[in-house]
């Protein structure tokens, strides 16, 4: 094993591009960076590179992916919430359990106006996932900024799940 060569340049970012788009979730910095005997830092230069060639890779607190093209009708919709840094599990459960995928988070900053950060979560695991990379990083919720007022993006197979998860905030007094 200590043999296995790096690999280099274009022939790696077609590799990469290949595992993400052959993978049915995220894909790790750290795993890409294993597979090609390159650093991690390399990975994220690569990465660089094929977003600046209109590849469509989104980076989310899971790894990098590509975002496929949607063959269902997606439906999606902007709500915007206030809750405390504590019920933000209890937020991102209700609507993944009510099939609903949490695509992002928006807050509106007195200096750079609006700022959006890729939550992508759309089960309980993945919810797990996002509270435990908060958690080990110790970076701050971006509603955090904002006195816990923030907007989601959300996205469904059928608007009557969006209509579901706007009326399950409703009543759990999130939506601001």
């Amino acid at each position: 094993m200590g043999n296995e060569q790096k690999i280099f340049g274009e022939a790696r970012r077609n590799l990469i591009l290949k595992w993400l788009k052959e993978s049915h979730g995220p894909v790790t910095g750290g795993e890409l960076s294993r597979r090609t005997k390159v650093s991690r830092q390399v990975i994220v230069q690569d990465i660089s590179l094929l977003k600046a060639r209109h590849e469509p890779i989104l980076a989310t607190s899971q790894g990098y992916l590509y975002v496929q093209q949607q063959q269902k009708q997606l439906y999606s919709r902007i709500v915007v919430c206030r809750h405390t840094p504590e019920q933000t599990e209890r937020e991102l459960t209700l609507l993944v359990d009510l099939g609903v995928t949490v695509k992002d988070v928006t807050i509106e900053h007195p200096v750079y106006g609006d700022l959006t950060a890729s939550v992508m979560v759309s089960n309980r695991n993945e919810v797990k996932q996002f509270l435990k990379k908060l958690t080990t990083t110790n970076a701050p919720l971006l509603s955090e900024l904002t006195d816990g007022i923030h907007m989601h993006t959300l996205e469904a197979n059928e608007i009557t799940k969006l209509d579901a998860a706007c009326e399950a905030l409703k009543k759990a007094e999130f939506l601001a």
